[in-house]
């Protein structure tokens, strides 16, 4: 199985990715989206500089983009992984009372 683990490991895969490890590979760039803008949010709220706030805004902005995207991957890759997610959510709406 290939490293997915650190922005240090450039290489490539040496063997064509199964269709698990594509699944598993679309799982870690949702999460490296969301670690992103979380890192971009942080500064933000941590400066005065107006500059900073606007570039980082865009940044920020593209990130919640490519989170989508691969979310929306993910959702066509792997049904049974939507439905789960989908359980979640209703699942939340119950215990909150959210019609």
């Amino acid at each position: 199985m290939p490293r997915f683990d650190s922005i240090h490991d450039i290489r490539s895969s040496e063997k064509t990715l199964s269709p698990t490890e594509v699944l598993r590979a679309i799982k870690f760039g949702i999460a490296s989206e969301f670690e992103a803008i979380q890192i971009y949010q942080q500064i933000m709220e941590s400066t005065d500089n107006e500059q900073v706030k606007i570039i980082l805004t865009d940044i920020t902005h593209d990130e919640m983009h490519h989170a989508g995207a691969l979310l929306k991957l993910l959702d066509i890759l792997s049904p049974a992984d939507t439905a789960e997610y989908l359980h979640g959510m209703r699942k939340a709406m119950d215990e909150l009372n959210i019609i």
